[in-house]
């Protein structure tokens, strides 16, 4: 039997889930994250370096379907992650999440975050061979 998340590619694994979390909860300390698909996708279309997180368990998908096709197109590294539960909770909010982006960190004031946002990216893209 298929699992429910196959139409989502790439999707990351149970490990790699976990330091996704990690850097989104991390992250909403220094205000880096954009929430939701609206502030996600006028992120993106700005050109922001970032990396997306999109929820695979999203229903009806027609939602954020066009997100992936939308950060293929501006080069953006984005992942899909099992639970937009997970999502929200990293967030701090009590209702789920279905996609945020991470914005790249300045190198000066946040260099320990910086550097797990570097580790995120880097998995990201070897998982993802859409985007450069």
């Amino acid at each position: 039997m298929a699992s429910r998340w196959t139409a989502a590619e790439p999707l990351a694994s149970d490990k790699m889930n976990k330091k996704l979390v990690k850097l989104i909860k991390k992250s909403m300390k220094d205000k880096l994250v954009h929430r939701g698909v609206k502030e996600t996708v006028k992120a993106v279309r700005k050109g922001a370096k970032g990396l997306v997180i999109i929820a695979a368990d999203i229903s009806p998908i027609d939602v954020l379907s066009h997100l992936p096709i939308l950060c293929e197109d501006k080069s953006t590294a984005y992942i899909y992650v099992k639970s937009r539960a997970e999502i929200g909770e990293a967030c701090k909010t009590k209702r789920p999440t279905s996609c945020v982006m991470i914005t790249c960190p300045n190198e000066k004031t946040q260099a320990e975050l910086r550097e797990s946002w570097d580790r995120c990216y880097e998995l990201v893209l070897a998982k993802n061979p859409y985007v450069n």
